[in-house]
């Protein structure tokens, strides 16, 4: 071998193993990401340890975050803040409760803008289980509500799915296809939690193709495998796992996601294990190959 072929020979080495790394951590040559993580992934380890819980996504290679408003888990947003700078983690987008943005929406849009953060979204629609037409249809007219008055500011609203969407409805239709036609697809834009897609029964894939513009972000969360959903919107939150140990099929959802251009996937892992899951599922998302 000659001194040019083996340069040559090395330099393909280093770049098959760089290449993941180009569109940032938890991504693959086919996944391009951007991965980010949902800080309430943390929470425990806030509340216990202050802004040395933020090094934990630092090390790890984390750039983008997703926040709460109004609730930091024991420190105040100026400490926040000048921890993510410090560490050069970006907030993304931040979740509040419905009934907040609906009556503090000022409250609300004055955090963001403290933040620099272009997305506020909420993960909880307020109902009384079992969720029904009269209730949904509720639930639609106070998010183009709240779009609206965010949107007014450059602010978008998005919502997360929780699982108790999807009743059935009318016409082989859930209580989730409702909610989409009766949104405004410019004021309400959606994320995309996986395991509360699938723990209801449906299918991560599916559902983002048949809503390809309202998608914007999702969360990346995997269940455990044997777990049977239904439609509460709860589950252990043990039952979290590392992705690709789960029930979702996940080169498919991603392949799609990627597709339909979903702008960012947030990691959250809710177990008591969650130190040590993330790393694994890191490494399960540079690892796919569509």
């Amino acid at each position: 071998m000659t001194i040019r072929t083996l340069t040559s020979f090395v330099l393909l080495l280093v770049f098959a193993v760089v290449a993941p790394a180009e569109n940032g951590v938890g991504t693959s040559k086919s996944f391009r990401g951007p991965v980010g993580l949902q800080t309430y992934s943390l929470r425990n380890h806030i509340r216990e340890n202050g802004a040395k819980a933020f090094d934990f996504p630092k090390e790890q290679g984390f750039k983008y975050v997703e926040i709460g408003i109004g609730n930091h888990y024991g420190m105040s947003r100026e400490e926040l803040k000048e921890t993510l700078k410090k560490l050069e983690l970006t907030p993304i987008a931040a979740h509040a409760g419905h009934d907040f943005l609906l009556n503090n929406t000022e409250e609300a849009i004055e955090e963001a803008e403290f933040f620099g953060m272009k997305y506020v979204g909420t993960a909880w629609a307020s109902h009384r289980a079992p969720m029904d037409e009269a209730q949904m249809l509720k639930i639609a007219d106070d998010f183009n509500t709240i779009g609206k008055r965010l949107k007014e500011k450059g602010i978008q609203f998005f919502y997360h799915n929780h699982g108790f969407e999807f009743y059935p409805y009318k016409d082989g239709e859930t209580l989730f296809d409702l909610l989409m036609q009766k949104t405004d697809p410019d004021l309400v834009k959606y994320e995309m939690d996986t395991t509360w897609v699938v723990h209801p029964g449906q299918n991560p894939a599916k559902l983002l193709r048949k809503y390809p513009n309202r998608w914007i972000f999702v969360h990346l969360k995997d269940l455990k495998k044997g777990v049977v959903g239904d439609l509460s919107g709860t589950t252990d939150v043990e039952n979290d796992v590392p992705l690709g140990t789960g029930q979702v099929d996940w080169l498919e959802t991603l392949k799609v996601a990627q597709e339909i251009g979903v702008k960012y996937y947030f990691i959250e892992d809710e177990s008591s294990n969650v130190l040590q899951q993330v790393p694994q599922t890191l490494r399960y998302l540079e690892s796919i190959e569509f």
